[in-house]
């Protein structure tokens, strides 16, 4: 059985998006790195042409700005996002594009970028095909597909599964919320202990504590830049940076000891909404499970650490507790936008929070099920309709509510005994086909829903 793990859940990143983003910037690259060396050497000019989501809202996520980085050899997690903007202007000026930084090529961002509105490839809306040329005669020629979270595949990936992780043996394999809490009674182990296991059979615990505590640090720092940030966010929609405006109204009344119990909870929303300013412009993020969801995990992980006394070792619990609840979404329904709409996204994060915060706080077993469920419960049908393209409105807002949402399904669910009537894997399965339901234009394309509240001209 593949496994999906930690490593695979959160992937420190850039934004705006991971599946516009952070996912074609892999895929431009992975395409020049696999070509033959013979054929890399011939090559005199690439293309490449994007379908379904990304075509409809690639320029509002930076899909063509990905694909250059992409082409360039740069990596999402590396990337100096200080610098992209003049890197792509001096590409665009020049005509000119080192090919994995080693030879140019002509190459146009507004010619050799195509958004094809109209039609779509067999396996995900995300699709993208990379052609490569010697003069006239086309050498290479490849469909991908970024499926969400940063993953990306290819054809033959995608049909024969391998995009839901690799085949490594863990003690303790899981494909459902059932089995995995069937282990743990089994074995008399926490949720936490049972993912530990599996997580120490793949590398040695230090690599996965040196990991868990990078992205850790990653998701704060984010969270301290967005609350510093002040200004406006590109991309047309003028829309204003306000949590630090929020941030600072928080501090004077912490100060002056003003402070309603239910402001606690304005702290939760301003972390939320500063790391997803910072996605918004195009800074360095955590996939958590995607860039557009990103600002729920880091919201309530810090919530834990600063108003719970989560230590290090819960923190690093919270997020193999939650990644197990992000891989159950992936593999049994999606985490993608364009594919099952916002649901998989700040719905899965919702879930992912909530049953971390419930690990930190010394929820059972079936509490920490419970509460994922109820997250994710209420998110169902949610559709992914960003205004004019962009991952702002609603998106920003929206992670502040999930983030709420998880602290308040963690609440309900460790006031009970875990028992409940539906389970996290009904509530997956329910997105699944809800998902598949729902219109294509609720599906990240910006064609329905609110995205039509502001119209671009």
């Amino acid at each position: 059985m593949s496994y999906l793990g930690c490593f695979d859940l959160f992937k420190i990143g850039i934004g705006p998006s991971s599946s516009h983003t952070v996912g074609p910037m892999r895929a431009a690259r992975r395409f020049l790195v696999e070509l033959d060396d013979a054929d890399f050497d011939r090559i005199t000019k690439v293309e490449a042409e994007l379908f379904g989501s990304l075509a409809h809202t690639g320029k509002g996520h930076a899909t063509d700005t990905a694909i250059v980085l992409g082409l360039n050899g740069q990596l999402p997690e590396e990337v100096d996002t200080a610098n992209v903007v003049s890197f792509i202007a001096g590409i665009a000026k020049r005509n000119r594009l080192p090919l994995l930084g080693k030879r140019e090529v002509k190459f146009s961002p507004l010619t050799h970028i195509r958004f094809n509105l109209r039609d779509l490839l067999p396996v995900h809306s995300n699709g993208m095909m990379f052609r490569a040329y010697a003069g006239a005669t086309l050498i290479a020629e490849r469909a991908m597909y970024s499926i969400g979270g940063g993953f990306v595949v290819d054809e033959d990936e995608a049909f024969v599964g391998t995009a839901r992780g690799d085949d490594h043996a863990v003690p303790y394999p899981f494909n459902s919320m059932q089995s995995l809490l069937a282990t743990c009674a089994d074995r008399n182990l926490s949720m936490a202990q049972v993912l530990w296991s599996n997580e120490d059979a793949l590398r040695p615990r230090a690599d996965t504590n040196a990991f868990l505590d990078r992205v850790a640090q990653t998701m704060f720092d984010c969270i301290d830049r967005g609350v510093a940030a002040e200004g406006r966010l590109p991309g047309g929609l003028d829309v204003p940076r306000r949590a630090h405006g929020i941030h600072q109204k928080l501090l004077a009344e912490h100060r002056g000891r003003s402070v309603m119990p239910h402001q606690v909870m304005d702290w939760v929303s301003v972390y939320a909404i500063a790391v997803n300013e910072e996605n918004a412009a195009g800074g360095r993020v955590v996939t958590a499970p995607t860039n557009g969801a990103a600002g729920v995990v880091p919201a309530v992980l810090r919530y834990a650490r600063d108003f719970c006394g989560g230590d290090q070792a819960k923190l690093r619990d919270f997020f193999l507790v939650a990644s197990a609840i992000g891989a159950l979404c992936k593999m049994n329904a999606s985490i993608s936008g364009a594919e099952v709409g916002c649901q998989g996204e700040v719905g899965s994060a919702a879930a992912m929070a909530a049953a971390g915060l419930a690990s930190v706080l010394g929820a059972s077993n079936e509490q920490i099920e419970n509460a994922a469920e109820i997250a994710l419960e209420h998110h169902l049908g949610m559709t992914c309709d960003p205004i004019g393209g962009l991952v702002q409105i609603p998106c920003i807002e929206r992670n502040a509510m999930g983030a709420i949402k998880a602290i308040s399904a963690t609440s309900l669910a460790m006031r009970g005994d875990g028992k409940h009537h539906v389970t996290l894997d009904q509530a997956i399965e329910t997105m699944r086909r809800t998902g598949a339901d729902m219109q294509t234009k609720y599906k990240e394309t910006s064609l329905g829903g609110l995205a039509l509240a502001a119209v671009e001209c």
